[in-house]
């Protein structure tokens, strides 16, 4: 991925306790970032301990070891220097929100069930060609992920490209008072996280919340072949972008060809220009992500044609569309990051496309939808129509018995056969992923 040189912001723990009503114990230091997870802090960071299945705070004394030059508590100091506040989740945020006030550049959020992590990676990758950027790393897009993105931007940054998730009514809302996005993506509405919010619809209510607090003088870049999507033009008091392969989209997708590893080469007509764009990553699908990548780099006027040409080696993360050809010569295509019904027929068609004798799913549980007895169901009639072979892991909600060991049902994988792996994140598939490779 393209990055722009890792020279942090920095700031002094003196301001960590004026912007969060902590008390500064010990002396006052200047911090390089912030971290949540003692393993990965990097020296001069400060460590913020996170309360959830396990207590962050047992970690403190490690992350000193590790050279962090101060720390938040919720406790009483054990050394160092530390910032003692009522609630270190707060806080991170409160500190996060303060920052984002010193930064001069754009700030673009992207959310949508299904697409956004590679959106926004794709968008990193465009935006880097002609402009200093910077993104979430992998899904950092919660409420402890995202304020700590905002707190390690570097300080050349021009624009920063933050993934908002969400599993309920309200949390995008409040990633948005801190991050202050004056550009909003939104791929798509899908089931994902349905059933907390009362079906799909209450999905776009909760993915709308990042349209509602854009700016009069942002824009809403939405897709136009989603009609919930498009829908939240109507909330917007921002200009709106649509994208996507409807005729009257303002950055249209046409002539779209599927190559034999089924990357997509297409012609993508915006207000800055007609390009080809042809995408290194598998999946129809993808050019969508493409699209909406591609209105990032213009609405913030940046060099689309320059992006168009980044998109051709861009990678996106781990887990998501990501093709391996094994020893045996097969395909293997691992998506196992997360599932809904969507993501789900996205994959297959993806796996349809791809040149095989034998094509096989892999798949485990879509966790988190409604109607998920039905749901399972049509995703295996989608497979089935498809000429795909299903194996069940883990559940028996696709109306067939899981198998017992996915390698053995699996049987010879040798040249012409292509295998699909996806289930929702609960699920861990890539422990199978990693034994296929193997």
């Amino acid at each position: 991925m393209s990055t722009v040189p890792c020279v942090l912001m920095r700031f002094r723990t003196v301001d960590v306790a004026s912007a969060t009503g902590g008390q500064l114990h010990g002396p006052d230091v200047e911090i390089d970032g912030v971290a949540f997870d003692s393993r990965s802090l990097k020296p001069g960071q400060l460590f913020v301990p996170i309360i959830a299945d396990r207590d962050g705070h047992d970690f403190i004394p490690d992350a000193l070891a590790r050279g962090a030059a101060a720390y938040l508590t919720d406790r009483t100091p054990v050394g160092g220097t530390a910032i003692q506040v009522p609630d270190t989740l707060r806080a991170l945020m409160a500190f996060a929100a303060v920052k984002r006030q010193d930064f001069a550049g754009t700030v673009i959020g992207i959310t949508g069930s299904v697409g956004k992590t590679s959106t926004k990676d794709l968008a990193w990758a465009a935006l880097a060609a002609s402009r200093a950027t910077w993104a979430n790393e992998r899904s950092f897009n919660n409420e402890q992920g995202l304020p700590t993105v905002i707190l390690n931007t570097p300080a050349d940054t021009d624009v920063l490209v933050l993934e908002m998730g969400m599993r309920g009514f309200g949390e995008i809302a409040d990633l948005c008072r801190i991050a202050q996005p004056t550009i909003g993506v939104v791929t798509l509405v899908a089931e994902a996280h349905g059933d907390r919010v009362g079906g799909i619809d209450g999905v776009a209510r909760a993915k709308s919340e990042l349209i509602a607090a854009l700016p009069a003088n942002g824009v809403a870049i939405l897709n136009a072949d989603d009609a919930r999507t498009r829908a939240m033009n109507t909330i917007s008091v921002a200009p709106v972008l649509l994208f996507g392969e409807s005729r009257d989209a303002d950055v249209r997708i046409s002539d779209l060809r599927i190559d034999d590893l089924a990357r997509a080469t297409f012609q993508l007509d915006s207000p800055w220009g007609a390009h080809v764009v042809q995408l290194g990553v598998s999946g129809r699908h993808m050019a969508q992500n493409a699209a909406a990548a591609l209105a990032c780099v213009g609405a913030v006027g940046g060099d689309v044609a320059a992006g168009a040409v980044a998109l051709a080696t861009a990678r996106v993360s781990a887990m998501r569309m990501e093709m391996t050809q094994l020893p045996s010569g097969a395909l293997l295509l691992n998506d196992a990051y997360n599932a809904n019904p969507t993501s789900m027929r996205a994959a297959l068609d993806t796996l349809a496309q791809l040149p095989a004798a034998r094509r096989v799913a892999v798949l485990g549980l879509m966790a988190e939808i409604p109607n998920a007895v039905a749901e399972h169901l049509a995703v295996r009639q989608h497979a089935h129509d498809l000429g795909i072979e299903v194996l069940a892991y883990e559940t028996d909600l696709y109306g067939i018995a899981p198998v017992d060991d996915p390698i053995v049902a699996l049987g010879s994988l040798a040249s012409g056969v292509a295998v699909l792996v996806k289930a929702s994140r609960v699920v861990g598939l890539e422990r199978l992923v990693a034994r296929l490779v193997r």
